[in-house]
């Protein structure tokens, strides 16, 4: 048996954070993570630049049924402790768009920073050892795996959700907190693409690659970004984002015109360009293949401006700047950046993260009831519930 004070469960950017933090105050850390490779999540977050963290992170930017929970680690260690953090280490990095931050180079920069930290406290990592079970003996936590039994004082729980599973996602974190009486709550795949019927995928296929900006709206909550057809459903930052919000069977709305009125645009046209087509018109604003698809689609006659009579234009504006539809489903968690739901955070400390009931017992990340927007929140978070995790374990 090998008898640690700390034992973490999940090499991912929570569990690495807490772990490289734990050490430094001269706590015996071992981290097990069942993968072949360390850190997945991080090499292939941000298409290989990892997303490492938002200038503009907030309590708002999360979902959670215990919305206050996550204030006071966001507060404790911030944004602009890890950019810090980065900035020690020479990282190069980049503002993409909405304080989204960015390595230049790659996402092993922030991985080798991770590790490093790790090394440096004196952290033992283990790779591909699996958990065969957890018990809580003599105020001890006893870790049986495949690589030998491990016993510690404090057992964390950084297993991250379900999605992506071929990045090796498991139920073990929701598992082990059913075993010791911790609520969890129903899970489903956030930040998703969607997919649609057959007959809107059917009508829609033409435009898969097209891209444009919107504003995407589901339970009365919008975000301005980009929305991407694919040829599965819809896509892009505006539909990941609004994912989190909709519910099975509600409509998702969006302003395919969300800089200016279409109306006054097409009256302005209508009077400077009165014989031309309204598809030659509305191709100054999105790309002709859109045009011709959201016409066939909304069922609107292609003719010279100056024929509409009426208010017309107005109804063909409200399509655009109101469409209504309907989604299938998402592609769930196969390609979801994160998990919904997940450990009830009433069961938690907010100031430890340690499981109010069970001594020495500690969640981080991703694996419970708190999940950020698209765009650097989510690995704020780990590094936040990490590090005050790291402070007492």
């Amino acid at each position: 048996m090998i008898a640690k004070d700390v034992i973490i469960i999940g090499a991912g950017a929570a569990g690495l954070f807490c772990a490289a933090e734990a050490a430094k105050r001269g706590r015996r850390v071992t981290l097990l993570d069942h993968a072949k490779r360390i850190g997945g999540k991080i090499l292939m977050s941000g298409g290989g630049r990892c997303n490492f963290t938002n200038m503009f992170a907030s309590p708002e930017n999360y979902l959670s049924a215990n919305p206050h929970f996550c204030k006071s680690a966001l507060s404790r260690y911030t944004q602009w402790d890890f950019i810090g953090l980065v900035n020690d280490y020479g990282i190069p990095y980049h503002e993409k768009t909405l304080g989204q931050l960015f390595c230049d180079n790659s996402a092993k920069d922030i991985l080798n920073m991770l590790l490093s930290e790790c090394d440096k406290s004196g952290v033992e990592l283990r790779q591909r050892c699996s958990i065969e079970q957890v018990r809580y003996d003599n105020d001890r936590y006893q870790i049986e795996t495949n690589q030998g039994r491990f016993s510690a004082e404090s057992l964390v729980i950084a297993s991250g959700g379900l999605s992506i599973p071929k990045l090796g996602a498991t139920p073990l974190g929701y598992q082990i907190a059913e075993q010791f009486g911790l609520s969890v709550l129903p899970t489903r795949a956030g930040l998703v693409p969607f997919t649609l019927h057959e007959k809107d995928k059917q009508a829609l296929a033409e435009l898969s690659g097209v891209s444009l900006d919107c504003t995407a709206e589901a339970n009365h909550t919008g975000f301005r970004e980009n929305l991407l057809f694919t040829h599965r459903g819809l896509s892009g930052p505006a539909v990941l984002q609004v994912s989190s919000y909709w519910q099975p069977g509600q409509a998702v709305t969006f302003n395919l015109s969300p800089e200016h009125s279409l109306t006054e645009f097409l009256e302005q046209q209508r009077q400077q360009q009165p014989d031309a087509q309204l598809s030659t018109l509305l191709a100054k604003l999105y790309p002709k293949r859109f045009v011709q698809t959201a016409l066939t689609y909304f069922a609107i006659d292609n003719k010279p401006i100056k024929q509409y009579q009426g208010n017309a234009l107005t109804q063909i504006a409200e399509q655009f700047e109101h469409w209504s539809i309907t989604p299938n489903g998402t592609e769930g968690y196969r390609t979801a950046e994160v998990t919904l739901g997940g450990v009830d955070t009433h069961e938690l400390s907010s100031k430890t993260m340690e499981a109010r009931r069970q001594k020495g017992l500690y969640f981080i990340g991703e694996v419970m009831d708190v999940t950020g927007w698209l765009g650097g929140y989510n690995f704020q978070w780990a590094w936040s519930s990490g590090w005050v995790a790291g402070q007492v374990v």
